[in-house]
């Protein structure tokens, strides 16, 4: 008989289990000491569960494994970078696949830096881009997800750079862009002056360079545009100076899930439903940490109007002009590379004459 209730109370156990665990959304979001994972994800899970809706914050490598993660099982959510999730949604079918459930006015933003006094701006890397060695954080990270998203739609501009590196982090992709010469650190950042990042620039004997064109400003996906100008503070006032802004593309940061049309299972595909209402539904001040530096960069950090951005763009863009007759030399150099393939191709496959004989 005491065996027969242990059982039982085994069975039952495992059921509770069971029930708890379905009830759990995981929220995937990036490195343990990320912004991700210790400061935003636990103000989510917070307001979920005020809601009765359990949630567990997941650490991840970033917005692509989330991209996975959500991909595999639509009942989890993630964190992510709009400009990455521009660049990776096609390797998932497509940015229907994916349900955004919030974009609120917390960005990350672009920035490179250099020691070369010449290069003052996003156009002039793009101009130089060929040249020039390009040292990205980790091959997996957003910062370098964001690269490629930048060559991909600028094929003659950044698309041109060949001499990429990684770096272990990017602390130290920073310092190795300050001590070479034709060097450019690219990374993606929330806009903190008081992060060591941006103060290791300045000590280093570097500078900021804005990342923003208007074919970046021009993107889109869904009808959401993947970047915003924006004035962003790089530097606190000081007893001798009054601080820097710099006026950069910023990204926004997107929460998203799997369709719910794909769950199977009524009950899950209800609980779903639930929780895009309840997510979707929550005030964005609510989801910033409290009495964080988020709350502090959102005051420092400013969105400009497509007139106030104007002017900002016209100097990538007068770089651009200035290179026109190299740009339209790198067309004419790729163009020629297709015909020829496209002849070789052609003689390949081209059956041989065979020679002639004598009766």
């Amino acid at each position: 008989m005491r065996t027969g209730l242990s059982v039982l109370a085994t069975a039952l156990v495992a059921a509770f289990a069971s029930a708890a665990s379905a009830q759990d959304f995981a929220i995937n979001t990036g490195g343990e000491t990320g912004a991700y994972y210790s400061q935003f994800c636990p103000a989510l899970a917070s307001k979920m569960k005020a809601a009765g809706l359990s949630a567990t914050c997941k650490t991840s490598a970033g917005t692509v494994e989330n991209m996975q993660r959500v991909a595999d099982d639509p009942m989890q959510l993630g964190y992510g970078q709009l400009d990455v999730m521009a660049l990776k949604s096609k390797d998932f079918g497509g940015s229907g696949e994916f349900v955004r459930l919030r974009k609120d006015d917390v960005r990350e933003c672009l920035f490179a830096v250099t020691k070369d006094k010449s290069i003052e701006n996003y156009g002039q890397v793009a101009v130089r881009a060929d040249e020039l060695r390009v040292v990205l954080p980790p091959e997996a990270s957003g910062s370098a997800a964001t690269f490629r998203y930048l060559q991909e739609i600028d094929p003659y501009g950044v698309g041109r750079a060949s001499d990429v590196i990684y770096a272990a982090n990017t602390d130290e992709a920073i310092k190795i862009a300050l001590n070479d010469d034709k060097t450019v650190a690219l990374f993606v950042q929330f806009p903190d002056p008081e992060n060591e990042r941006f103060k290791l620039v300045g000590k280093n004997g570097g500078h900021i360079i804005p990342v923003i064109d208007r074919t970046i400003l021009d993107q889109s996906i869904g009808g959401v545009p993947v970047y915003f100008a924006q004035e962003t503070q790089v530097e606190n006032a000081g007893w001798l100076s009054s601080g820097s802004k710099v006026v950069t593309a910023c990204t926004p940061l997107v929460v998203f899930t799997g369709l719910g049309s794909t769950i199977n299972d009524d009950a899950a595909r209800t609980r779903h439903n639930q929780m895009e209402e309840v997510v979707s539904g929550l005030r964005g001040e609510d989801l910033l940490p409290k009495a964080s530096l988020f709350a502090r960069v959102l005051k420092r950090t400013r969105e400009l109007t497509a007139t106030g951005a104007e002017k900002f763009v016209s100097i990538s863009e007068a770089a651009r002009d200035k290179a026109a007759p190299l740009f339209e030399k790198a067309r004419e150099a790729a163009r020629k590379a297709v015909q020829s393939g496209e002849h070789g191709a052609e003689h390949e496959a081209a059956p041989s004459t065979p020679p002639a004989t004598e009766n």
